[in-house]
């Protein structure tokens, strides 16, 4: 007789070895298939699987102020594939079709550019990019192009004004690791992003957003479905304030000359011309240059990359003197009427510094001091009055400060004083320093936007613009607490500049008033810089414009010209009439 409890426990027993032995052929199954056939498996679903295909909308368009043009989209077209197609044989292959149709790619470089792009296996890389129409039908058409590639349309940058406003509109180029990396805006390898100026100041604005499409393909790579699809927004167009014309007039005055001009509205900071000298051509770096050229680019001694008007910091020489006569009528220690005798020279203690005018200017008051830029006055004006009212008011003027334009780039330059002295060097401030200081010198380093809204101020009246390169940018600006009496008295004096007995006088000669101030400061690096800003018309001020040219000598002679001749364009495309 058996033993009922004997049957059930060898019956349990038998469920026991037979459950362990179907969990151990699961668990080899799945080492099967997942380690040891992995390759094979994602080989066969990448025969029959979904594709993402990306679709990257039309940038925004920048305008100038009347509507020109100056970054615009060409439609080109590009190969792709997706990276479990692009073995080491097609692209052997597809480099081979390439260099029968002319286009010289090697199967190195197509290697490297799918490496370099290769995120995740289901979206497309790009092969060969910047096809025109026929080339792209061209491979297309030939029996021998790979199955597996497949042509997108795809967007490139183009600049008609080409280096007139490289350093305003800047130029876009494809997103570097470092970008992609600090960006949590959804960019992607190989997206192209703004590099630098408004291309990169508006990036959230011209780049629009990408669509996309989700395709279920067959074994052959046919389409046989779409699954889902996301339609672009094109990028936001831009139009600014730059005056294009007159753009390339202030590049016509400063071609073969290191420098900048920039000329504004004095009514409300729109920014009419900003032009850096030597510029560049920004197209061929939308479109892809070698390793070698951008290196060539980036160590050329004339820095053409540099954009002057924001970037560059310079001692202001002459030009900075109505802000040290302003800080000397504000502070009483001079009237309109205290005269200073000028001899040619200044002695402060056992040291002699000298006027520009070796014989001396004479009997000379505010005025007549700014008219004819003297030296001597101006030193002694900077000792009666001291460093602390000169700093202050040059800060309150926006010396040493960001101007807050719509551009990536811009420096603060220095303000000097004391303080900064004694941080820097450990040393203190001596009266010396304060002479210098007075006419522009020593410690003292401006842009020159800095310089212009400086002299906008004063023509305006005291209101110190945020400049507006963007024309729906809001209008802002701080009231600086100027007395009209001082006022008056600067800008009588900068008109006396660019008349007959100024130092200014070439600035006058286009047919319009104009009120400014020379300015010729010392480099170290060689022969002095030439400085002129001022504004016109004198009596009804509308522009300010400020030239400087790097090395270029007396600002009477090579920067006041440069002015007169933007100030006078300007105001006759304003609707301005010229004198006769």
């Amino acid at each position: 007789m058996s033993n009922p409890g004997y049957d059930v426990n060898r019956r349990i027993e038998l469920w026991q070895w037979a459950s362990c032995a179907s969990l151990l052929f699961s668990l080899l199954a799945l080492f099967f298939f997942q380690v040891l056939k992995a390759d094979e498996y994602v080989l066969l679903a990448s025969r029959n699987r979904l594709r993402i295909v990306r679709i990257q909308p039309p940038r925004g368009l920048i305008f100038d102020a009347n509507g020109i043009p100056l970054a615009t989209n060409v439609r080109t077209f590009a190969i792709e594939g997706y990276p479990l197609d692009l073995k080491e044989g097609l692209l052997k292959d597809f480099a081979g079709l390439l260099y029968r149709h002319g286009i010289p790619y090697s199967f190195e470089d197509l290697s490297s550019f799918v490496a370099r792009q290769y995120p995740v296996p289901y979206r497309a890389v790009t092969l060969v990019s910047n096809l025109t129409l026929a080339q792209m039908a061209e491979l297309v058409s030939d029996a021998n192009f790979p199955r597996e590639l497949f042509p997108v349309a795809q967007w490139k940058r183009s600049y008609p004004a080409g280096a007139v406003v490289a350093h305003v509109v800047g130029y876009v180029g494809e997103i570097s690791a470092d970008e992609l990396s600090a960006s949590s805006e959804g960019y992607e390898v190989g997206d192209i992003v703004g590099k630098n100026g408004i291309e990169k100041f508006c990036e959230a604005r011209l780049r629009g957003r990408p669509g996309g499409e989700i395709v279920e393909v067959d074994a052959m790579g046919r389409r046989v479905g779409d699954l889902g699809r996301r339609s672009p927004r094109n990028g936001e167009d831009v139009v600014l304030t730059i005056d294009l014309a007159s753009q390339r007039i202030a590049a016509e005055m400063l071609d073969g000359h290191k420098g900048a001009i920039v000329a504004m509205d004095v009514k409300d900071g729109a920014v009419k011309v900003l032009y850096s000298s030597p510029s560049f051509d920004p197209t061929p770096l939308a479109w892809g240059i070698t390793r070698n050229e951008w290196r060539a680019l980036m160590d050329d001694p004339d820095v053409p990359m540099m954009n002057r008007v924001i970037g560059g910091s310079y001692p202001p020489g002459s030009i900075f003197k109505p802000v040290t006569l302003i800080a000397g009528l504000t502070e009483g220690v001079v009237t309109l009427r205290t005269k200073v005798y000028c001899p040619g020279r200044f002695e402060l203690g056992d040291r002699i510094f000298r006027c520009w005018r070796s014989w001396g200017h004479g009997s000379v008051d505010a005025v007549k001091a700014l008219r004819e830029s003297c030296d001597v006055y101006f030193y002694q004006l900077g000792v009666w009055t001291g460093i602390d009212p000169i700093v202050q008011w040059a800060q309150s003027l926006g010396v040493g400060k960001t101007t807050g334009i719509a551009l990536p780039g811009e420096v603060a330059g220095n303000i000097g004083g004391p303080d900064w002295k004694l941080r820097r060097f450990g040393e203190r401030w001596y009266q010396g320093d304060t002479v210098n200081y007075a006419i522009g010198q020593g410690f003292l380093l401006v842009t020159p936007i800095q310089m212009a809204r400086l002299f906008a101020c004063i023509a305006n009246g005291g209101k110190l613009f945020r400049p507006r390169l963007i024309l729906d940018e809001p209008i802002e600006y701080n009231e600086i607490s100027l007395s009209s009496e001082i006022l008056k008295t600067v800008q009588k004096g900068l008109e006396g500049v660019v008349g007959p007995r100024g130092t200014g006088e070439a600035a006058g000669k286009f047919g319009v008033s104009v009120a400014g101030k020379t300015g010729t400061a010392q480099n170290p690096h060689g022969e002095d810089h030439a400085w002129f800003a001022g504004y016109a018309p004198a009596d009804e001020p509308r522009y300010v414009a400020v030239a400087l040219v790097e090395g270029g000598g007396k600002g009477s002679e090579v920067a006041a010209p440069i002015v007169g001749r933007l100030l006078a364009t300007l105001v006759e495309r304003d609707g301005g009439k010229k004198r006769e």
